[in-house]
């Protein structure tokens, strides 16, 4: 049973029970939604909510051997696998599909994925042409079409390309060029010294470099293998940090074509402009990061022709070696699963197969997968749940402290502009004209990767299409967009324990309902504020309202930033900023809308346990989860996330409503005075 409810409702000699005479009173024919098995009664949730609400679930579960981490949101992605591979399995069993079609395309990439023996006599003859390519490179002057060659099949080079709309004039599209090129997470891995395990890892990829050299029948394999690794780390030296990428005004540099040449003198522009498809279609470009195209350019200058072959064949290697015979699978999985991430052994292959069909024709199988597995009137219900959640930021905005009258009035327009789309997109992605085929695994990634490269750059000079997805159905997550100002929650996410059909509505808006808030919030966290209603980059507040936003910020980033999910690694406050933002913002708000929802009348009580409680216990089940240590290091330095168990129990230490439901009082582990708390919303 519960302990820790609120005053109104808590008897002190129970520590907060609820007696079973209240309970039948307030009986329901809706369930809790809450995993009761999970909770630890040892725990008091006033000193430790997290670990109260699951406990007994981290106590009892091991992470799966195939995998870095385990928790809610894993459980919800193996089964959304597990639903497609039914997809898949009975596609594959479908006679004379015809070709082109999302069938025909699943069915023979999954085929040519699972036709082991037929990849074990292949080996690395699937390269032969890519690795030809990179040999006859006769001058420099040929790097940058090669460049754009591999961007289109897929490879890591050393930037990248992105289509997206302009943050200057959300009409237009625009390419975005971007620093890349790392075999490793980031620059940490290179460039720190002080930091043992990161030193260990870098040890390790060397030797894994030399070993994949070896393999594939190069003879210097060591000499070449430290070339490679002194050409990344030149690169790394010249990249920004995570933190410095964050901010859109600075990763914000409008550069006529004609212009490039200012960055990277002599550098070969029209080559990689002509082979990206760029040419007479865009007259400028947006450059991410200016004194990295420029360090680039001079670790180009610096570095021997030899030297770049080397690592160019190196990336082919390495990111198709997952699609190449086991011996070459197995010591890609060593390194990039094994030692970066902690993970023992890799998934079934069977696994990995349905993943590549997701990576190729993901909307293809998403409109299979929505027909089977995601009912109608779940989205029904969902639309009302977001039709409250806004109507609480609507109220909310009134009354905030840190925003002034003119401020207010423009995110209200923000607010009223902002679109969701729920459950699928309206119309499906066209990929008719991609060639799949049976007996070409490496060839049919390649010409999925180009296919989503080229439709990437066909949108260049057309209107943005705002009915567009940035993730398929069966995906477990849910996202903001700023230059679209809109909120995308895909089918997949709209399940238990983030939204449960069977539950009480306390539940799913302490889950689904505080992840809906957590991304409308994002259009008003530090980095989607400084955007307008219409996805435009313009500061849109007073100096008075950053002033005060600031120190709210600050108190997070702190409060964060004590927080270590590993000795000797804490989490960045900085880099984790607008997530943290959003968690606390998004719960705020989700308790305003369920209080909304409500309409006046007393919440019942389930499982002895009141509303307010069953919202705040959906929120924490929600996080549930364990981490490989290698992993949450992976993570510490890339992953703009807090670590679950941070965002469990930091963003209810925010929450005043928190405070009410479970009794939380001075002297409790779980307990900020009022003056700490960091109140957004």
């Amino acid at each position: 049973m519960m302990s820790g409810v609120t005053n109104a409702e808590t008897s002190p000699a129970t520590n907060g029970v609820q007696t079973a005479a209240v309970t039948k009173a307030a009986a329901t024919s809706l369930i809790s939604g809450i995993d009761m098995q999970n909770i630890d009664s040892s725990v008091r949730p006033q000193d430790n909510f997290y670990n109260y609400v699951n406990g007994k679930w981290l106590e009892k579960t091991e992470i799966p051997a195939d995998k870095s981490s385990w928790g809610a949101f894993y459980e919800l992605r193996e089964k959304s696998l597990d639903d497609l591979h039914n997809i898949v399995n009975r596609v594959s069993q479908e006679k004379d599909t015809k070709a082109g079609s999302n069938e025909q395309q699943i069915a023979d990439l999954y085929a040519s994925y699972m036709d082991e023996p037929a990849l074990e006599k292949l080996g690395t003859k699937p390269l032969t042409n890519e690795f030809a390519e990179i040999n006859a490179l006769k001058d420099k002057k040929q790097i940058p079409a090669l460049i754009a060659h591999l961007s289109r099949i897929g490879v890591t080079v050393p930037y990248d390309l992105n289509i997206h709309q302009d943050a200057k004039d959300s009409t237009k599209q625009i390419a975005d060029l971007g620093q890349s090129g790392l075999g490793m997470p980031d620059r940490d891995y290179y460039l720190k010294n002080d930091d043992v395990k990161l030193k260990e890892t870098r040890a390790k990829y060397l030797a894994h470099i030399e070993k994949m050299l070896a393999m594939s029948g190069d003879k210097n394999a060591k000499a070449n293998a430290a070339s490679i690794l002194g050409l990344e780390t030149e690169l790394a030296k010249v990249q920004w940090t995570k933190v410095e990428n964050r901010d859109p005004v600075k990763t914000y540099n409008k550069v006529e074509l004609a212009d490039l040449n200012k960055l990277a003198p002599g550098y070969n522009w029209d080559g990689y402009l002509t082979g990206a498809g760029l040419k007479d279609k865009v007259d400028y470009v947006v450059v991410s990061q200016p004194s990295y195209i420029k360090g680039y350019d001079q670790v180009l200058q610096k570095t021997p022709l030899s030297t770049w072959k080397l690592y160019f064949k190196w990336h082919v290697l390495s990111d198709f070696a997952s699609k190449l015979s086991k011996e070459y699978v197995d010591e890609h999985f060593a390194f990039y699963g094994t030692t970066l991430r902690g993970i023992p052994q890799n998934e079934p292959r069977w696994k990995r197969g349905v993943l590549t069909v997701e990576g190729a024709v993901g909307e293809g199988l998403g409109k299979l997968y929505v027909a089977e597995y995601f009912p109608p009137e779940n989205k029904a219900r969902m639309e009302k749940l977001v039709a409250n959640l806004i109507a609480a930021y609507q109220k909310s905005v009134d009354t905030l402290d840190w925003m002034g009258p003119e401020t207010k009035k423009q995110a209200q327009k923000k607010l009223s502009t902002l679109m969701t789309k729920i459950g699928y997109p309206d119309k499906w992605r066209d990929y008719s004209s991609l060639t799949i085929k049976r007996d070409d695994l490496v060839g049919n990634v390649m010409r999925a990767n180009d296919f989503e490269f080229q439709r990437n750059i066909n949108k260049l000079g057309k209107p943005v299409d705002r009915a567009e997805w940035g993730m398929t159905p069966q995906t477990v997550n849910a996202y903001y967009n700023p230059e679209l100002n809109e909120v995308v929650f895909p089918a997949a996410i709209l399940q238990p324990p983030f939204f449960n059909a069977q539950a009480d509505d306390a539940v799913n808006y302490g889950a689904i309902g505080a992840v809906i808030g957590h991304e409308i919030s994002h259009g008003f966290d530090d980095q989607g504020s400084q955007y307008d209603e219409v996805g435009n980059l313009r500061d849109w507040w007073t100096k008075e309202d950053h002033k005060n936003f600031e120190v709210k910020t600050k108190a997070l980033v702190a409060q964060y930033s004590a927080y270590s999910p590993v000795p000797g690694y804490n989490v960045n406050g900085e880099l984790t900023l607008g997530e943290n933002i959003a968690d606390n913002s998004g719960l705020a708000i989700a308790y305003k809308a369920y209080q909304l929802s409500l309409g006046g009348k007393p919440a019942p009580v389930i499982d002895g346990l009141s509303g307010n409680q069953r919202f705040y216990l959906g929120f924490g089940q929600v996080w549930r989860s364990k981490i490989r240590d290698a992993q949450a290091i992976v993570y510490v330095k890339t992953d703009p996330h807090s670590p679950a168990q941070f965002r469990g129990n930091g963003t209810v230490e925010n929450q005043p409503g928190f405070y009410e439901a479970f009794g939380v009082k001075p002297g409790d582990k779980m307990y900020r005075a009022p003056e700490e708390r960091v109140i957004m919303w």
